[in-house]
């Protein structure tokens, strides 16, 4: 092998580890399959933005339904097949509001720097509260016009009114976000 061609493989392996660094891993999975989780999520009134109130079996599950409700609200995720993965790795400074806000900030600048890539499913493999850290990954696609619906495009998540009920048997989650 060329000192040339060695110089370009080197290269690209470090802008592809500098590009999952950054925006964390992606795979193809068009040959993965999936059962998908019920819909634990609604959408509630709130003057100019929508609510998200999301519940579950456990806090993970409703941090995964929010976002998937986040989701859901910019298009039909039924239509979304299982084309690709990415990961994301969050951590957050404080409470389990901040993780919430990070976990959706992050699904969001996924979507809005991948190519519009939306999941038809978010998996939580690492929920730390002590380090307040989450790994997860998103199973879905690039959001195509001619094959999708176009819903509303959420444009930031919001601090308002955000409230974590873990009390509660359902582990409720309402969050704001703007439209």
């Amino acid at each position: 092998m060329s000192k040339e061609s060695e110089n370009k493989n080197q290269d690209f392996k470090i802008e592809k580890n500098q590009n999952e660094d950054e925006h964390g891993a992606s795979a193809s999975n068009e040959d993965v399959t999936f059962d998908y989780p019920p819909i634990k999520y609604e959408y509630l009134d709130n003057t100019a933005d929508i609510q998200i109130h999301s519940w579950g079996d456990s806090i993970e599950e409703s941090f995964e339904q929010a976002a998937m409700g986040m989701f859901a609200y910019m298009t039909d995720t039924d239509l979304i097949e299982n084309r690709d993965m990415k990961q994301i790795d969050i951590r957050a400074d404080g409470d389990l509001q901040n993780l919430l806000f990070k976990f959706l900030c992050e699904w969001l600048e996924v979507y809005g720097t991948e190519d519009y890539f939306i999941p038809r499913k978010i998996e939580i493999n690492l929920f730390d509260r002590n380090e307040l850290r989450i790994i997860a990954r998103g199973y879905g696609e690039l959001f195509d016009l001619s094959r999708h619906t176009q819903g509303t495009e959420v444009k930031a998540i919001t601090y308002s009114n955000m409230q974590i009920h873990e009390e509660a048997s359902t582990h409720d989650v309402y969050v704001i976000v703007d439209i």
